[in-house]
Parts: C-alpha cells; structure tokens; sequence
C-alpha cells in the first residue's frame, strides 16, 4: 500500500480511503467489522463517514454508519490509533438534522460532540463538511448559463464562512478534531476558506472530497489544479459513479439489493441513454485489456494527477476485494490513452 501525505496536515493516510455510506442500511455489523478487518489487513488506514449516512439518508438510518464504527473502534480499542477517521457535519436541508439549520460555530460543536458519542472516540481526525451552506453545484444539478451568480450574496457567505473557521477552531483547541476539511464544494470556497485561515489566525482546510469519475470529470483540471498548488488533498467519492461503471446496470438490469433499488434511477443516479453509452464503451474497453471494469474505473482515477486518496465502498467483500485489487499496478499507457478517447467521445455525461 502507499501512503501519502494528507494536503498540508501532517497525517499520512493510505492511497485507498474506506468508504462506509452502505454500513447500517445495505450491511449491518458483521458486514462491516469484516470490511474493516480486512481493509487494515491490505494496509488501507483511512476511513471516512459522515452524520449523515446510512444512505440513502433517512431519519431512520441518521447516525447509524457511525455507531457501528464506534462499536468496532469499542471492540478494537487499540487500532484507533492505526486509524485516520474522518466524519462530516450535515448541511442544511435535511429537517431531522438540528431543525435543517445550516452550518456555523454552534452547530460545529454540537455536531462533533455526537458524532465522538456515536464513535465512542475522543477525537476525530478530519472533520469535514458535507456540502456548504449555499446551493452547492455537486450532485450534476447545475448547467451553464443555469447559476446567476449576481443573486449570490459573497459578503454574507463569507462571513458565515468566518463563524464555521471559528467553531472548527473551538474543537480543535479542545482536541476534538484534528484538521478540518470540505466535500461538494467548489474553487471559490476552497479560496475564501483558505484566505480567511490566514487572515484570522484559524485551521487551514486540508482536504475535499469531490464526486468524481469516467462519468463525472468536471473537476478536472481546474478544481484539482487548484488542489494541487494550494496543497489540499483531493479525495473522490463515487469513483464508481455509484456502480454504474462496473456494467451492472446496462441493459435495464437491476441487480437485487444494489444501490438502485434503494433509491430513485433518476436524479442522482443519471440514468440516461448518453450515460449508458459511455458505461458501455469502457466496459468494452475493460474487456478488451483482460480487466474488470470496475479495475479500469478505478485505476483511471487512482492515476490522475492530484488525487489524494480514493474512496471507495462495497456491499460485499467480493466487491471490496476487487475493488481494492485495482489498486495494485497501474494501468498501460495504452489503456489510458484509449480511456482518453472515450472520454472526448463521451464527455462527463453527467
């Protein structure tokens, strides 16, 4: 396994991040105590999760992937130490989350003090958060000329930025967390946060999490560019577009307790013809190098400049297995040369 250094944090962190959204709906305990157990055998030791999952999130399942990691952290209590843990705060638009509030310096300290509980832990290494206050552009819902950036208040963001730097900064005086990081956000964000840090005296982001895929490149190059050059590690989330790379899904199939029959085929997940198109190009592809999708998918990503660390998940451990196995060598100049010209003929189709 590599290990690399976590954007200017001094944490090292494997080039595989565990992924664990499925853990409390599509897997209970066992599934995840052995996916754990396994993934430190492989040398991953980077684990990341969220207040919010299980997903899809649901008032139900709110809480319940971290309990389970608590109960495993409560069972292992001397690999807490082997472990870089991530969590992330909710954002707003969720009712049973603190009343659908948005992020600020209270609901920081009351967010990290449930989630130590939920992890039975004292700290938590990266803390995040989840998606911003204002209307985020992840999750595909944006097109050009679609965002009227003249009705964005900046002023009024950044100040709200300002209060967030300062909760963050409460716990981590406290020796709550660590280091702080962002997910679903964008370049301007990363900016303001990382200018207001040093004009304040306040924790420097380290880290963002982004969706990012064969399907969905819209970070490349310009998000990651500036990642790279402000030292923030990137961390993709949905390398797998959600499963939909692995080929599961074409031809209308639907496999039996996979994503899909939990949550609606439109939206999120783009079940579009142009999607199923690109999916069935690089499947071709895959299988004309002798390689699983999911191993092209995967090794792609791994392969591009200024990604930090993958994260990936798994319903089972035939697919954490595979999944983790693409890791191991990287792919022919060939292949991703002919990952190149998919992807000019099927540009981010979502």
């Amino acid at each position: 396994m590599k290990y690399v250094r976590l954007g200017s944090s001094s944490l090292e962190v494997s080039r595989i991040c565990l992924g664990s959204m499925t853990w409390g709906l599509q897997n209970n305990q066992q599934d995840a105590n052995e996916q754990l157990d396994y993934a430190q055998t492989q040398g991953i030791n980077f684990l990341d999760t969220a207040e919010l999952y299980a997903v899809p999130p649901s008032e139900d399942t709110y809480g319940k992937t971290e309990t389970i990691i608590g109960n495993w952290l409560k069972a292992n209590p001397s690999r807490r130490k082997e472990i870089v843990l991530a969590s992330k705060i909710a954002g707003p638009g969720l009712s049973y989350i603190r009343d659908n509030s948005e992020i600020n310096s209270k609901t920081i300290v009351e967010a990290v003090e449930a989630s130590l509980k939920r992890l039975q832990t004292d700290y938590i290494d990266l803390y995040q958060l989840h998606w911003p206050n204002y209307t985020s552009p992840h999750f595909g819902k944006h097109w050009p000329n679609n965002i009227h950036y003249t009705s964005f208040n900046a002023e009024q963001q950044t100040e709200k930025m300002l209060d967030i730097l300062q909760g963050l900064s409460h716990c981590m005086a406290a020796g709550k967390i660590r280091h702080c990081g962002l997910s679903n956000d964008t370049p301007w964000g990363i900016n303001q946060y990382l200018r207001l840090s040093e004009q304040h005296n306040l924790p420097r982001m380290v880290s963002i999490q982004n969706e990012f895929s064969l399907l969905h490149t819209k970070d490349w190059p310009y998000l990651i560019e500036n990642c790279v050059h402000e030292d923030i590690a990137y961390l993709p989330w949905s390398p797998l577009a959600t499963g939909l790379l692995t080929g599961k899904y074409l031809n209308g199939n639907i496999p039996k307790g996979s994503r899909w029959t939990f949550m609606q085929r439109n939206g999120l997940f783009r079940d579009t013809p142009n999607t199923h198109k690109a999916v069935q190009a690089f499947v071709d592809l895959a299988k004309q190098h002798n390689l699983t999708p999911a191993s092209l998918a995967l090794g792609w990503v791994d392969q591009v400049n200024g990604v930090t660390s993958t994260i990936i998940g798994a319903t089972s451990m035939k697919q954490l297995k595979e999944n983790i196995h693409a890791f191991k060598a990287p792919l022919s100049e060939e292949i991703i040369k002919d990952i190149g010209q998919i992807l000019q003929q099927h540009p981010s189709p979502f």
